[in-house]
């Protein structure tokens, strides 16, 4: 693999695991920071290899024999927010709590629901993220991407085929920003509606464990955590991972867990489920990279 020079940093035998929300995992061989758009851009001109772009690994296990060749991360540089009005544009690295407290502040209803899902914006575009009732789709107003080729593309939601966590864009199209729109609302209301999330994320989902978020999507009509409860799966454990009993669809790393301990115990769920409920769950968590 020869790689092209860059202003940006490249990082060979990046522990790129432990940047995960699991804290466990492998490397990447090589790990590409761009310093901008540009720096990305000629990169992707120069180098013939396939890459694989990851935001802030929030719902994602890197497995434990790791990622063979190059991942781009896009952080500070693609971190911008900017409002106009009740548009707030944002890049792909950003955190999508960041954009939420970003929109409360200059009076932005509608995007509240951001602060409930880990992670960057880029992450939230390409599965169409949600949480308490909303998705990326209803507020999104353009997407920006660049593709292998490094060639520019404009998309909307209607030529994007957003679903229930799911999006028809082309895998090799790196989302490099949005924007968002919102209403016109008072600051302290909106305020007053992220405490409430706030406050119900504490109570309901172990926010303080390392944990990568919901672990399976919702089956049509019906709620996962509710099919593993009914499995008896809650509280479940593989290894040093387990699935929580305040929440039994979020998984956790008890400690010393595994990035095969985690996926384990998800096939596990899945298995027993399936067998005592006849429904089959499917990852929403992304596992990435070898097994050991």
């Amino acid at each position: 693999m020869t790689l092209p020079g860059v202003r940006g940093r490249l990082t060979p035998d990046y522990p790129l695991g432990k940047d995960s929300w699991f804290r466990c995992g492998g490397s990447v061989d090589v790990l590409f920071e761009p310093a901008d758009l540009d720096d990305l851009s000629e990169f992707l001109k120069s180098f013939d290899d396939p890459v694989m772009v990851l935001g802030g690994l929030a719902n994602t296990i890197i497995r434990d024999g790791g990622i063979r060749g190059c991942v781009i991360r896009l952080g500070k540089a693609f971190s911008a927010i900017e409002v106009s009005g009740t548009k707030i544009r944002v890049g792909a690295g950003a955190l999508n709590g960041s954009v939420a407290s970003a929109a409360a502040k200059n009076g932005i209803g509608g995007l509240e629901y951001l602060s409930g899902i880990p992670g960057s914006v880029g992450g939230a575009l390409r599965m169409n993220a949600g949480a308490y009732g909303a998705e990326v789709k209803d507020v999104l107003v353009e997407a920006e991407a660049i593709n292998h080729n490094a060639r520019i593309h404009k998309l909307i939601p209607d030529n994007m085929g957003m679903t229930y966590r799911h999006i028809d864009v082309p895998d090799d199209y790196i989302f490099t920003g949005a924007t968002f729109e919102g209403l016109e609302e008072s600051s302290d209301v909106v305020r007053g509606r992220l405490k409430e999330i706030k406050a119900k994320r504490q109570s309901t989902q172990p926010i303080a464990e390392q944990t990568g978020g919901s672990t399976f999507a919702n089956p049509d009509g019906m709620k996962a955590w509710e099919l593993i409860d009914r499995a008896g799966c809650r509280d479940l454990k593989i290894g040093g991972a387990q699935m929580s009993e305040k929440h039994c669809n979020f998984m956790i790393n008890g400690g010393d867990a595994t990035a095969s301990d985690l996926e384990s115990l998800g096939d596990e769920i899945i298995r027993i489920v399936q067998d005592k409920t006849g429904v089959t769950l499917k990852w929403e968590i992304k596992r990435l990279g070898e097994r050991a």
